[in-house]
């Protein structure tokens, strides 16, 4: 079979670990569970940010938070290793921007995922992840963003949320751990 990954929020905890840095660098101590509460992907309003403000904010620490300490969602990264010794495809479609491609890509391979240059999307738009998505026929795609989500839900392809707080509204069914994805195969 075929599986398609997004990355961010998916398979790591990329808004969690920015929180954490936000905390750091803005010297606050916002709670964690304020995490939990905020239903849209952005969090710089928890940290009384302006939309600017966080764009800036988000785009100097771009570095840190993509490449440094932020965790795989618990067992995502043993899942992934069981599907490709398994046999199945595992393709990565990221939205990061396509400056982020390489070391994205180094990231993957640094941290055990299975790896294959030529089932790795980076840096594009929406639209075209949906499209990417589309031409490979995939059998199972995961992603955390609603506008990617909303899309995809009249395709041949079973779609799952990683469920996060922010994409609640979207109608498709969900993946809360990555262990729940053995009983989903198993449907």
């Amino acid at each position: 079979m075929k599986f398609g990954f997004d990355i961010d929020d998916t398979l790591i905890d990329l808004r969690g670990y920015a929180f954490q840095l936000y905390n750091q660098k803005l010297n606050q101590n916002v709670s964690l569970d304020v995490l939990q509460t905020i239903n849209t992907l952005e969090i710089h309003k928890a940290f009384g940010l302006t939309g600017e403000e966080g764009g800036k904010l988000w785009n100097s620490l771009a570095d840190e938070i993509y490449y440094s300490g932020c965790p795989i969602f618990e067992g995502a990264l043993d899942m992934l290793q069981e599907l490709d010794r398994e046999g199945h495809e595992i393709f990565y479609i990221t939205a990061r921007k396509k400056e982020h491609s390489e070391r994205t890509k180094q990231w993957l391979i640094k941290h055990g995922f299975p790896f294959r240059e030529d089932h790795f999307y980076c840096g594009m738009k929406d639209q075209e992840k949906i499209e990417i998505i589309l031409d490979l026929q995939l059998d199972y795609y995961f992603d955390d963003k609603p506008a990617v989500l909303e899309t995809l839900l009249e395709i041949p392809t079973k779609v799952y949320a990683k469920d996060n707080p922010y994409n609640q509204k979207v109608k498709v069914p969900r993946l809360k751990d990555w262990s729940e994805l053995k009983a989903i195969l198993a449907q």
